[in-house]
């Protein structure tokens, strides 16, 4: 299958943007082929997942880029990277590692991307618009710019985000095609109590089994009589984007493209799922690996933290939490320099918590060993966690997070469960 390429696309080819440039559009016109695509199209932004250190391989390939002069062409954000630059020291991760994470941040950053280094840059003054074709990596903020924000993009891997940020081009194809985007099941809410709703504890349980359903289909979710605010739209998203492979998601009434069931369908018939509170509350259950309830950290920000949240998080921070429990906020270096500026990062200071930027605890060998219970309001981090962290999780609210740190135990508020 041949494609139209513009003279740009040619150009590139040739050559006659570097030999790095070539790669990278050689790279898409091999994934168009593989993808089945039809054509290329244009986008007007990136966000780049490959930033984050993860051996030598992805290393070698973005200094490769940088050393051949690659320069993106459209603007371009940095998903959360390998360290905490400034104060990887006071955790557990090993100088070679932090030295190699470095050389792969700056090889990002010598190609014109914005040093962003966040999960969440659709929470940026960088969010892209409605009906905007993009190229964005991270499973969180691809469902969150599908869903919420009404732009366009496919879940990019590894590698690819920056081909396509480099040669501002991608396959047209996948959630950037009017056809891909209606909805393919549809989850309908039955009996849930207002006060749960209103309670951003459900969002991460309800993603978490909106992705169990919906698997790779786009769904759409019926039955809220809320509005969600944006974090609880993003924890939702990052929770169905882990459990599923929910790309883009509609909810009545909410999303861009779902003011109607039908405008979300298409017209079409789709699988109707009914779900009510004894499922959800199975579906919490799930997020819960651990027993008992000893606790050694409280851990939030997945995705990262919100100025929003921060404001929500200041008022409970009474007292100090307890000494043998660590309690960790991660966000990215903008929204902590926004939150200190307002001063809600001193109540997080006098409570004895620590603030990591840049980072996640997912993506950098930063825990130490002893640390093998951990609590958060995730439904990302819970759900992930024992997998790739080898540790034990409790999933809880904001409030719970914060009472379990300062006890030196988990406790949790059922109420809200309970209907």
């Amino acid at each position: 299958m041949s494609l139209d390429l513009t003279d740009l696309d040619q150009a590139f080819l040739r050559g006659e943007r570097g030999p790095a440039a070539a790669l990278a559009m050689r790279i898409i016109l091999r994934m168009a082929e593989v993808f089945g695509a039809k054509s290329l199209l244009d986008i007007t932004q990136a966000h780049i997942d490959s930033t984050l250190y993860i051996g030598e391989a992805n290393l070698e390939f973005a200094e490769r880029l940088a050393q051949g002069g690659a320069q993106v062409a459209v603007l371009t954000t940095l998903n959360v990277s390998g360290v905490d630059e400034h104060g990887w020291q006071a955790w557990a991760v090993p100088p070679d590692w932090a030295a190699n994470a470095r050389r792969q941040m700056i090889a990002y950053q010598q190609m014109g991307c914005l040093p962003t280094w966040t999960c969440a840059p659709y929470q940026t003054e960088h969010a892209p618009r409605f009906g905007q074709q993009i190229a964005w990596g991270e499973s969180n903020a691809i469902v969150f710019a599908n869903s919420v924000l009404g732009a366009r993009t496919e879940r990019y891997p590894d590698l690819l985000d920056i081909c396509a940020a480099i040669t501002g081009r991608v396959p047209a194809f996948g959630l950037h095609l009017d056809e891909n985007r209606r909805a393919e099941v549809l989850v309908r809410l039955a009996g849930i109590p207002l006060a749960l709703q209103q309670d951003s504890s459900l969002y991460p349980v309800l993603g978490h089994l909106l992705g169990k359903i919906a698997g790779d289909r786009v769904p759409v979710l019926e039955g809220l009589d809320v509005r969600p605010d944006e974090d609880q739209l993003k924890a939702l998203g990052a929770a169905a984007a882990s459990s599923g492979n929910v790309g883009l998601f509609h909810i009545v009434g909410v999303t861009p493209e779902a003011p109607s069931l039908e405008a979300a369908t298409g017209g079409r018939r789709v699988e109707a799922v009914a779900v009510d509170l004894p499922d959800l509350r199975a579906a919490r259950a799930e997020l819960t690996t651990a027993s008992g309830d000893g606790l050694d950290m409280v851990v939030l920000g997945s995705p990262h933290f919100s100025l929003a949240e921060f404001r929500q998080l200041a008022p409970l921070l009474h007292g100090r939490h307890h000494p043998q429990v660590r309690f960790l906020v991660t966000t990215s270096r903008a929204v902590a320099h926004l939150a200190r500026q307002a001063g809600l990062l001193e109540p997080l200071d006098t409570f004895g918590g620590q603030l990591t930027v840049d980072t996640c605890i997912l993506t950098s060998p930063m825990l130490p060993p002893e640390i093998r219970r951990l609590m958060t309001n995730s439904g990302k981090y819970a759900y992930y966690a024992p997998g790739l962290l080898g540790t034990q999780v409790v999933f809880g609210g904001l409030e719970d997070c914060v009472n379990s740190a300062r006890a030196g135990r988990v406790l949790r508020d059922e109420q809200v469960w309970q209907g």
